[in-house]
């Protein structure tokens, strides 16, 4: 025991900075004294540079075999070689090192032949409060009382130990798991370090005493067998005593036979593998081992190689589509294109479907029934408001809570390796601080990475070449641009009038009965009645807002059914609209609206649809100068520059006064102020109207117009034109003027719609204004 009565003294000459020798398995401790075989030539290095004896030793975090400076842990301890040995193999040493004291890793001066740090020196002194001194006492207890583990020689000399010395000289002699080492390394307070002693020598205490009594019982059970099997035996009894077996064993062996059953690619089985085996030797109490559990049952838990196993249906695919959606014949033959070359030329190689469109037209519930005529499951991932890129690439194990993104987790929700996941509202993607998610989908979506997607939790590649993506936007003009290159854009413009009588007796009826507890059979409305509603309480291109409306007729009727009053199906006319759904919200427009010059009607493009939008000018005594209101953007304020300087220049052919700017401003305005408008489509409709004002001719009452107009006055093509066209037909409107190079979008809009309406093609602006306004100026009467 000479050993253990060596000096703690810390010598004064000690340099600031000493060699330290890593270890990669197990530990020292202050005042204990333990023999290390080494062989590491940086060890060797670190050994043969101690100065007087003295080095630091520092723990590995992970036991690599040339460890970096941040792979040492910063609590080490100041030790002494006490000797050193060479091994018979010569080529590594048995060193007995005894530790002195803790200390600090404050700074790496140096890696090579071995490491060299700057050190701070611990201070541990006992405090003299009572709680203090009275655990001394129960140490010094519980130290006498564990003579048996400790050894009668080892007990005398430790008593005699002051108590911060004291607690560490028994912890090195202790049979302590590594983990339970480490911590009181890290324990620096005295106290606090004695109590985890303390319970450490009533275990040892207690698996003594219950091996003495399990080794009675197996012995009496099993006396004529082996050796080896009653050594196996004892050992497991113990650990069942000692509580390392049990029900933590039986969860990591259900998770192993879970596992066995998984068909994991070669990749993620060999990631698998090795994580058992350093599960095997993490210590049951270490938060390490929570986390490779969980993950071991994600991986477990995800359809690596599950497919739905059912082919795609083009048929069935198009009577699910017909049965849910009324109209949008063109939307069902792209759908029903491009599942047919998914088909073909197998998982991955088409283009990623977005169904664009305003609000409600029934975009979603496309979604919906592409994957249930495929008999995939359904995964929806909203997208709208995401900041944080983590939300689908998921975060890495070292944060606490992590979990995988919500992709890998609708995938594992659904079962399958190939669901229809649907990405609603990729237009309302957000960029914070977390990162960009709109670059997360790139590699999501592209089938030439999406093969081997690595989520961050995950850390193993899994295949999304399965999965058939359906994405839905309101406006791709905030899709970001390389986005965009990876999806095929499906355009779903809006609904007619017709159509959505349709759509409200076939699909609207049905459900809102069924959701107010009524059945469709309780409220009739006459086919006047249901168009009248359409017409004076919705303007959209979808049919959302005439749910609500209808709605409101529904709860009309439960409340007198309820009350038991309702004898009859309520009937509903045009004259009864009023009574359930208020005042007509949408007044038809006013016939002289655009009675008097300078006021044109234009039409426009919205993420919720076509619109209608009034340009009016007007001329107030002034020196020439161009007025714009109306929250206008630059490309519309540079096309009202343009109408002007042109309108000027044709002003002979327009029948204008040559002077009639020298002494008036021109004002021009776009009505609903509070809304920002940009774009060039109103073009025309400014130059419209202001030759409409400056030559005192109206502009026919029954005609809108779109189209970009050049400073030479040639009429360019613009896009939305099927949203456009139908806004017109709803507002009323006979006759549209286009550009000429928008006659082949024509073809997107309803025969229906067609029939009703003129189309007058233009290229130049002569063409507009002789269709557009009236053939003679109107008179004005007298003030």
């Amino acid at each position: 025991m000479a050993d253990i009565l060596l000096s703690f003294d810390i010598p004064a000459s000690l340099p600031e900075s000493l060699p330290v020798m890593p270890l990669r398995r197990g530990f020292l401790l202050p005042a204990g004294v333990s023999p290390f075989i080494v062989g590491r030539e940086r060890s060797l290095s670190a050994l043969n540079a101690a100065h007087d004896g003295f080095l630091i030793v520092a723990v590995q975090r992970e036991p690599a075999s040339s460890p970096a400076p941040s792979d040492l842990l910063h609590t080490a301890v100041l030790a002494r070689v006490v000797e050193r040995l060479r091994t018979p193999q010569g080529s590594a040493e048995r060193v007995i090192l005894q530790g002195v004291a803790r200390v600090e890793l404050t700074g790496f001066v140096g890696s090579d032949p071995h490491f060299q740090a700057h050190y701070r020196v611990i201070p541990e002194a006992w405090p003299q409060t009572p709680e203090a001194l009275g655990m001394a006492d129960v140490l010094r207890d519980e130290v006498a009382k564990t003579e048996e583990a400790l050894g009668e020689a080892r007990v005398q000399v430790f008593l005699s130990l002051p108590p911060e010395r004291l607690v560490d000289a028994v912890a090195g002699v202790l049979p302590t798991a590594d983990e339970i080492a480490r911590d009181l390394l890290f324990t620096v307070d005295p106290v606090k370090r004695s109590e985890k002693v303390i319970v450490e020598l009533v275990k040892a205490r207690e698996a003594i005493a219950a091996k003495e009594s399990i080794k009675t019982r197996i012995e009496d059970a099993t006396r004529d067998q082996q050796k080896e099997y009653l050594l196996r035996q004892q050992l497991d009894a113990i650990k069942k005593e000692l509580g390392q077996g049990g029900e933590d064993d039986d969860d990591l062996s259900r998770l192993r036979d879970k596992l066995e059953g998984v068909d994991l690619p070669d990749e993620v089985q060999e990631v698998v593998d090795r994580e058992i085996r350093r599960l095997d030797r993490i210590g049951s109490t270490s938060p390490e081992r929570q986390v490779a559990i969980d993950w071991l049952e994600w991986i477990a838990e995800l359809p690596w190689n599950v497919s739905s196993g059912v082919d795609i249906d083009l048929g069935a695919l198009e009577e699910a589509l017909d049965a849910s959606h009324y109209g949008l014949g063109d939307v069902k033959k792209q759908v029903l294109e491009h599942l047919a070359v998914r088909k073909l030329a197998g998982s991955g190689r088409a283009e990623v479907l977005l169904l664009l469109g305003p609000p409600g037209v029934g975009k979603t519930s496309i979604g919906t029934a592409i994957a249930e005529a495929t008999g995939r499951k359904l995964v929806r991932v909203a997208l709208g408001g995401m900041r944080d890129e983590a939300e689908l690439r998921g975060h890495r194990r070292t944060y606490i809570g992590a979990r995988p993104g919500r992709l890998v987790e609708g995938i594992r929700r659904a079962g399958t390796a190939d669901p229809v996941v649907l990405l609603d509202e990729v237009d309302k993607l957000g960029r914070g601080w977390q990162g960009d998610p709109g670059a997360a989908l790139l590699e999501i979506l592209d089938p030439e990475q999406n093969h081997a997607f690595i989520d961050r939790y995950l850390e193993v590649p899994f295949d999304l070449s399965k999965v058939l993506f359906v994405a839905t936007a309101n406006d791709l003009s905030t899709v970001p641009g390389p986005l965009r290159d990876r999806l095929q854009v499906i355009e779903i413009a809006g609904y007619t009038p017709e159509e959505k009588v349709v759509i409200a007796k076939e699909h609207l009826w049905p459900t809102i009965a069924k959701n107010t507890g009524l059945t469709p059979a309780d409220v009739t409305i006459t086919d006047a009645a249901l168009e009248n509603a359409i017409e004076g309480w919705t303007r959209e291109a979808g049919v959302r807002e005439l749910q609500r409306v209808l709605g409101k007729i529904f709860r009309a009727a439960a409340v007198e059914k309820a009350k038991g009053a309702l004898t009859a199906p309520l009937a509903v006319d045009v004259d009864d609209l009023p009574k359930y759904l208020g005042k007509r919200r949408i007044q038809p427009e006013e016939e002289e609206a655009l009675s008097r010059p300078g006021i044109a009607r234009g039409l426009a493009w919205t993420p919720v649809g076509g619109d209608v939008l009034y340009v009016e000018a007007s001329t107030l005594p002034g020196n020439g100068k161009l007025v714009l209101t109306g929250q206008l953007g630059e490309v519309m304020k540079e096309s009202a520059r343009a109408a002007l300087t042109y309108v000027l220049a044709h002003g002979g052919e327009l029948g204008i006064p040559l002077r009639v700017m020298e002494d008036h401003d021109v004002h021009i305005h776009v009505p609903a102020g509070a809304t920002p408008k940009d774009g060039p489509s109103a073009g025309v409709t400014m130059f419209t109207a202001l030759a409409s004002l400056l030559s005192d001719r109206a502009v026919r009452n029954d005609t809108a117009m779109t189209g970009e107009a050049t400073l030479r006055g040639r009429v360019l093509p613009v896009g939305g034109i099927k949203s456009k066209v139908l806004a017109a037909h709803r507002l009323g409107m006979k006759r549209i003027i286009l550009p000429r190079r928008n006659a082949v979008d024509l073809e997107d809009v309803p025969q229906e719609v067609r029939d009703e309406l003129e189309f007058v093609l233009v290229d130049e602006m002569s063409e507009v204004l002789g269709a557009a306004l009236e053939q003679a100026p109107r008179k004005t009467e007298a003030a």
